[in-house]
């Protein structure tokens, strides 16, 4: 039997990428009723079931919420967003690169926000753009939220160059990553689809980033911050609401 992260793998071959989420999400709201329950509740959408389902090519379970199709690290980014960030009250202006559709309703939906989405192939992105190529004036935003992009992008401190030009002084970034404990980043840029899936988990990224991404960043400019939010939670939160415990890395520009 195929997993959700295999059927998504499949997909890819043979439906159309703006038509893939779609069919996902509707595909996995159709079973959702045989999962209800009160164990779990995502707080992006305030669905509740017993459970998550299981993703990722190495499976992780209770990992995808069976309506809005957040994951782990979408929920815990929304907690945090609107716990301990005035991104949702004071009048800034966002700059989101490779939008989930979760936040991307959230900022849309708040008057003080000056909202973008940009991306070099999501079509739900209001603009198209190169991340490595920001066709942007300097210091325009007050707030960039780049949540698991980094690793997909070969040049990545041009990426992170990109970025901190364009916000403004003062301005923060959230800069999430998938991570590994080492001290080292791991990139191949020469390997096949089908290796970056073993070496990097999906067929699409170029790295795992170790503790020198918080060097790398900071070779652009960047001062770094890893925040322990998801830390200082408790375990039942966690439990509840699906989450992991990471850094939150927030990149200043000062």
């Amino acid at each position: 039997m195929f997993s959700t992260y295999e059927l998504k793998q499949l997909a890819e071959k043979v439906v159309p990428k703006k038509y893939l989420r779609v069919l996902g999400q509707y595909t996995l709201r159709a079973t959702s009723p045989i999962y209800t329950g009160n164990q779990v509740q995502c707080p992006c959408c305030k669905h509740r079931f017993r459970q998550f389902a299981s993703y990722g090519h190495v499976k992780r379970d209770n990992a995808l919420c069976r309506w809005c199709l957040s994951l782990e690290r979408h929920r815990g980014l929304w907690l945090y967003i609107h716990e301990k960030t005035d991104l949702l009250t004071k009048k800034q202006k966002i700059l989101h690169f490779a939008p989930e559709h979760q936040f991307q309703a959230l900022f849309k939906a708040h008057e003080n926000i000056d909202y973008l989405s940009a991306d070099l192939d999501m079509p739900t992105a209001m603009v198209q753009m190169d991340i490595t190529n920001i066709t942007l004036e300097d210091n325009s935003f007050d707030v960039i939220i780049c949540n698991h992009v980094l690793e997909h992008v070969p040049d990545d401190r041009k990426a992170m160059s990109e970025l901190y030009r364009v916000l403004k002084p003062g301005g923060w970034a959230i800069l999430q990553t998938p991570m590994s404990d080492r001290a080292e980043t791991v990139e191949d840029l020469t390997l096949s689809p089908e290796q970056r899936i073993e070496a990097f988990g999906q067929d699409d990224h170029v790295r795992t980033y170790g503790m020198d991404k918080k060097d790398r960043l900071a070779s652009v400019g960047f001062k770094v911050e890893l925040n322990t939010y998801l830390y200082d939670l408790p375990q039942d939160i966690i439990n509840y609401y699906g989450i992991m415990r990471e850094d939150i890395w927030i990149g200043w520009k000062l």
